[in-house]
């Protein structure tokens, strides 16, 4: 029987873990965690994003902030209320919604933002922690899978792991949280991506396979091997006629052909995706206690 990871489950144990906490923090008259969240415009996958943000934020007794602009601002504006939310001791998360629009530099928002209230794991100090493994700050989605692998007993401990993907949200990050030295870490990794000539060459030999290449059904069935853990990050949507919406949700991976060879495999939706909202709530936590998981 293939065992299916629920994303939803995990996450669900994740946050109650952490109300368990901010409980603690209440009754000792110490401050809550807060979290701050800055939309741009009026993309509506952010809007939803910001908005499950926020709501989490209120089941864990967290102190949210949302502030949201048009798309016209300018990039010096945006800077300046960074800035001006560096600065606030209750704050102990910024979080900008990406996209931005194409007049505002990412990379200058991104270190913009003090690296120890950066939840999101991107400022160049915190990703290099991350890659010489010091506690900081570590990018949600991939802290999610960490995570995934562990709770659902598929430890990554001397397996060969094949990252499909090098994003600077999901592949690369994965890729260094793998190889530490940690008994939650500990793999053998080979990253696979646009440039590489042959895909499955890799993915038939891996224990287990995280597909995050951005691509509806990259990962098929006959590229993985009997007994494989497979990881799917990818959620993309293509048009169904039969769906109310128009369109239903898939992953990287091919789920009909790939979870019948699998060990284990996370579902979309419902597996990773839960989880990185969880992650994030748990990324705040650290940033007002100074108590990293990573």
């Amino acid at each position: 029987m293939t065992q299916l990871i629920d994303g939803k489950a995990i996450a669900l144990q994740i946050r109650q873990e952490l109300k368990i906490e901010v409980d603690k923090l209440i009754f000792s008259g110490k401050p809550v965690p807060g979290l701050a969240v800055i939309l741009v415009g009026e993309n509506p996958a952010s809007q939803a994003y910001v908005g499950s943000k926020i709501k989490a934020c209120e089941e864990l007794g967290f102190l949210s902030v949302s502030e949201r602009y048009p798309e016209t601002i300018t990039e010096e504006f945006l800077l300046e209320r960074i800035s001006l939310l560096n600065q606030r001791s209750d704050i102990h998360g910024i979080l900008v919604q990406m996209p931005l629009p194409k007049h505002i530099s990412e990379k200058k928002v991104i270190e913009a933002i003090d690296y120890r209230k950066d939840v999101d794991g991107f400022h160049p100090v915190n990703v290099g922690k991350l890659v010489i493994g010091e506690p900081g700050f570590v990018p949600c989605t991939p802290a999610g899978i960490m995570v995934l692998l562990e709770r659902s007993g598929n430890l990554p401990d001397g397996k060969h792991v094949v990252v499909v993907g090098r994003s600077n949200i999901v592949g690369k990050p994965i890729a260094n949280l793998l190889v530490q030295k940690s008994k939650l870490a500990n793999a053998t990794v080979t990253i696979c991506h646009t440039g590489t000539p042959d895909i499955a060459k890799f993915t038939r030999e891996a224990d287990i396979v995280i597909a995050a290449a951005g691509k509806p059904n990259a990962i098929t069935g006959d590229m993985i091997k009997d007994g494989c853990v497979l990881i799917d990050v990818g959620i993309n949507r293509i048009p169904d006629s039969s769906a109310k919406s128009g369109y239903r949700l898939v992953g990287d991976a091919h789920f009909e052909s790939c979870a019948p060879k699998c060990k284990a495999i996370t579902p979309v939706p419902g597996g990773v995706g839960p989880m990185t909202i969880a992650m994030l709530m748990k990324n705040t936590f650290s940033g007002a206690t100074g108590q990293f998981f990573y």
